[in-house]
């Protein structure tokens, strides 16, 4: 049996990288970070325990029987044990802190948790940390005189709460007004309000992808753990530059531009979030709480933090993991005490959007061989074997965007967005159903790689000659050009007089060079694990560029292994699905924090044999 031990309930691990968790009926074990509970690392690894307060500790229903190991005895556990049960290991799992090897016994639940389902299949325990307590207190009378704050604190009793002064400033006024029948509004054991009677089915936060293109705001009712409206925009930021280098220079040049980017990124944000708010028909004044992922640079614009060090070698962040914020910070015109989450990062250039991801896809929670890769401008990758987990950073460059492609345009309304060249013919489809103006990310992806899997673009990526088209491929011979620049170039929309879509050699030699730094990335990873492609058993590709690419022409270019393309998977916008479940779920939110110690970040600029391994990845798959 558990040694009984009374201590404070904050205690220092023993110093192990991780502790092991063996859990029975199920003989299921796991190696979490130490100090996480025993609730949220059952959680994380699919093991139900009962709960109908998600772990907050206010309904005594989590139940285990710690068998081996030493889980200090907390004040909570006294309310729900009797002393001969203490002693024999019986904690609530929501407190008990996992700093050795444990070995738990978990009873059979009676009541199903409240659950969400986010991310890429994965399903939280709903357990917000904005909570909201309705009090019903009792007068001061001659007998009773304790404090007004005093009687609000002993109203919510299972929760050691620290106060704003704010709430003090209204207080005694908001409980006489309303005969001492209010609602107490608490953010991780902060009371940051006291609201007029009963208004705990009020309970808003808003989750943000803060991309460096465009901006996603999610409304969630956390309530019920579901979305209530969504809004996306340009981030206002675009005029300083496409990408977080142009942005970062734009600084260095100018000592007025950080508060102009950051005054530029604010107002994206509370533009979306009145746009959310108004669709949902509630006031700004019950959203409590909001979750911000963003790359490193992103988040210091927006918080008017210099990000010069990102952008030079070293490559140093302010921080690692930021403090929880007001809201204020960001600008937002929400709850006056609304609190803050933003996304800690892995490096100066994988940062908190794909910790989001990473956490939304359940990386580190799956024992399968998975490659996740977000395609962009700079392309962040993960790599886990089911025990290890890599990050690196591959500069790509903004031909997957397009926007260094001669008929290059973003993924708007007149955008060839997929491609299929035969030899009788091109086939093209076009946001929005219009005339061709361009060509987008997915849509160059697609033409490059029809290209090389029928023969036109031979596998250095050169357009073979006049003379092999017109024998090879008679009906596509009009479509090879060559451009007053003397350049050539193969023909998407238009004709020989009035080439209106193309696709020119440069535009494949820039596509050649973003996808060999995105392979060496992932490749150099593979070579730390001893990986081979046939053991890759998921490809996941994140953001809004990789949900719209077609994996075989991923394929087929190089950018992901060669394996099947049904272990290719559109991810989606995780970096939002992560958002949304921070907010959600106090777990998740653990859970984001413990991946700092489970990933490892590898800097791929140092690497002597990068330009070699690049150069080798260059040509397209035989």
């Amino acid at each position: 049996m558990a040694k009984e031990k009374i201590e404070p309930e904050l205690v220092e691990h023993s110093g192990l990288g991780r502790v092991k968790l063996d859990f029975s009926p199920s003989n299921q074990s796991f190696k979490v970070p130490p100090g996480v509970s025993v609730f949220d690392a059952a959680s994380w690894n699919g093991i139900a325990i009962d709960s109908t307060c998600g772990g907050h500790g206010t309904c005594k229903k989590c139940k285990v029987q710690i068998t081996e190991g030493i889980v200090p005895i907390s004040r909570l556990d006294i309310r729900a044990f009797s002393q001969e049960e203490l002693k024999n290991g019986w904690r609530l799992a929501c407190v008990a802190r996992a700093t050795e090897n444990l070995a738990i016994t978990v009873p059979a639940m009676t009541t199903r948790p409240k659950a969400a389902t986010v991310g890429v299949g994965r399903q939280v325990i709903l357990r917000p940390a904005v909570q909201k307590r309705y009090l019903e207190l009792t007068e001061p009378t001659l007998h009773d005189q304790r404090p007004d704050i005093q009687r609000v604190t002993d109203g919510i009793d299972d929760l050691e709460v620290s106060v704003e002064f704010e709430v003090l400033q209204k207080l005694p006024t908001i409980l006489r007004k309303n005969n001492f029948k209010v609602t107490a509004v608490i953010v991780d054991n902060l009371l940051i309000d006291i609201e007029p009677g009963d208004t705990t089915s009020s309970r808003f936060a808003v989750a943000y992808d803060l991309g460096t293109t465009t901006v996603v705001a999610t409304l969630l009712d956390l309530n019920s753990g579901t979305p209530v409206a969504v809004k996306s925009m340009l981030n206002k930021q675009q005029p300083f530059g496409a990408d977080v280098i142009s942005r970062i220079s734009a600084t260095m040049l100018d000592a007025t531009a950080l508060q102009r980017l950051r005054e530029a990124g604010q107002s994206t944000l509370n533009e979306l979030t009145d746009e959310v708010i108004q669709e949902a028909g509630i006031s700004n004044l019950n959203v409590y709480e909001v979750a911000v992922a963003g790359n490193a640079t992103m988040i210091q614009l927006i918080l008017g933090v210099d990000p010069e060090p990102v952008g030079v070698a070293p490559f140093i962040t302010a921080t690692q993991s930021w403090p929880v914020l007001n809201a204020k910070e960001f600008g937002l015109a929400i709850h006056p005490q609304a609190r803050a989450y933003v996304f800690p990062s892995f490096g100066a250039y994988v940062g908190g959007d794909i910790v989001a991801g990473v956490l939304a896809s359940g990386m580190d929670r799956d024992k399968r061989v998975r490659l996740f890769i977000d395609v962009g401008t700079n392309c962040e990758i993960v790599l886990s074997d089911g025990n290890t987990i890599l990050t690196t950073a591959a500069p790509a460059g903004p031909a997957f965007e397009a926007a260094s492609i001669k008929c290059g345009m973003r993924a708007a309304d007149g955008a060839i967005e997929v491609v299929k060249i035969s030899k009788e013919g091109v086939t093209l489809q076009v946001i929005g159903d219009v005339e061709p103006q361009g060509m987008c990310g997915s849509g160059l992806v697609d033409a490059v790689a029809e290209l090389a899997k029928i023969g036109v673009l031979d596998q250095s990526g050169r357009f073979v000659s006049q003379e092999v088209l017109e024998k090879d491929f008679p009906n596509l011979s009009n479509r090879l050009i060559t451009l007053e620049s003397n350049e050539k170039a193969f023909l998407l929309h238009g004709d020989k007089e009035d080439p209106l879509v193309f696709l020119t050699q440069r535009d494949v030699r820039e596509l050649q060079f973003a996808k060999a730094s995105i392979a060496t990335g992932w490749r150099l990873l593979m070579e730390q694990l001893n990986l081979n492609d046939e053991d890759i058993q998921q490809v996941l590709l994140a953001g809004s560029f990789g949900s719209y690419l077609s994996p075989a022409s991923a394929i087929q270019i190089g950018l992901v292994p060669k394996i099947p393309v049904m272990r290719i998977v559109s991810a989606g916008n995780v970096a939002g699905e992560g958002a949304k479940m921070v907010l959600l779920s106090q777990p998740e939110r653990n859970g984001a924090s413990a991946l700092l110690n489970e990933v490892e970040y590898v800097e791929l600029s140092d690497r002597a044999d990068f330009n070699d391994k690049f150069v080798l990845q260059l040509g397209f798959p035989i």
